[in-house]
């Protein structure tokens, strides 16, 4: 069983980073982070060469991640809420999900193997709606063949940290134990 978490924290300490951690304190299996901060990855240029050949023109680390997607169980996707959306580093690669879709419109072909485990992770302060973030995370966790099964938020972050916050907590637990039964139903 492998597990995708997408961190698209700056903060290594955070309020998200904390509940990533408590997640991969829980599963069994392989698991994978990759830090949108760190990433390297440019966001999409809408050159269309993948509307003519499978794959993506820019070669960087997307490369790897798009290893991992592909070889993935279970996706989730972690992210502080900036202006009631994902991180900006978090939607730079998800642009590159283009040439998933590119593939099916153009050339016929699914890349993707669907039913695959998906979830979200959300933390924030402030008095901002975290709808927008849920719904780009579950319309990315689709294009990844991961359709979204769990929504985990620590929305009060700046009156109650996530590591204080015993719901958001127990929620991630129960992620975990989603996410291990499912390896062992395989």
């Amino acid at each position: 069983m492998k597990t995708l978490i997408f961190n698209g924290s700056p903060r290594p300490e955070g309020n998200t980073a904390f509940l990533v951690d408590e997640l991969r304190a829980m599963l069994e299996g392989e698991t994978v982070v990759v830090n949108a901060f760190t990433a390297n990855v440019s966001p999409c240029i809408d050159c269309r060469e993948c509307w003519e050949s499978h794959g993506c023109a820019i070669h960087d680390g997307m490369d790897e991640i798009y290893g991992h997607i592909f070889s993935a169980d279970a996706i989730v996707i972690a992210s502080p809420v900036y202006n009631c959306e994902l991180t900006p580093p978090l939607l730079s690669i998800f642009s590159r999900l283009q040439n998933f879709y590119a593939a099916l419109r153009f050339l016929g072909v699914r890349l993707m193997p669907m039913g695959r485990f998906g979830a979200v992770i959300l933390t924030g302060g402030g008095d901002g709606s975290s709808a927008k973030a849920e719904s780009s995370a579950k319309m990315f966790l689709r294009h990844m063949g991961a359709p979204s099964k769990a929504l985990v938020t620590s929305l009060k972050t700046d009156s109650l940290l996530a590591c204080e916050d015993d719901r958001a907590i127990e929620e991630v637990h129960a992620l975990g134990n989603m996410i291990n039964e499912l390896a062992k139903n395989r």
